[in-house]
């Protein structure tokens, strides 16, 4: 149901961005990323509301890291910018149904994509 993609290698400094899509029940949901780095858990990077107004960032990557989405075309993206190393992680597009629940904890979320690999060169 969702397929994430955009990953790769880049140096500290660089830009990328990560496109999710999703089926046609997409505007159903909200959406989030998350990412996971070797030996640690899994953790929570941002997250966007049903209708695109309100949007949640992690510490860590607020004001660098922009999520949206495009309803109509069934995706949600996470562009990334000022990339650091400490940001190399498999990243994973999640859809969250229910109303109300947490947007940080990752077991909220119901459907979650492969991930994709980013790796930050120094």
């Amino acid at each position: 149901q969702l397929q994430a993609s955009g990953g790769g290698l880049v140096q500290a400094g660089g830009s990328l961005r990560l496109p999710c899509t999703a089926s046609r029940f997409f505007s159903s949901y909200a959406m989030g990323w998350f990412r996971q780095a070797p030996g640690k858990e899994r953790e929570f990077v941002a997250a966007i509301s049903w209708g695109g107004r309100d949007t949640y960032y992690a510490d860590s990557v607020k004001g660098r890291f922009t999520i949206s989405r495009d309803n109509p075309n069934l995706t949600v993206y996470l562009q990334m910018s000022s990339l650091k190393p400490e940001d190399t992680a498999v990243y994973f597009c999640a859809a969250k149904g229910r109303y109300g629940s947490s947007w940080y904890n990752p077991t909220e979320y119901d459907h979650w994509g492969q991930g994709t690999l980013v790796t930050v060169s120094s």
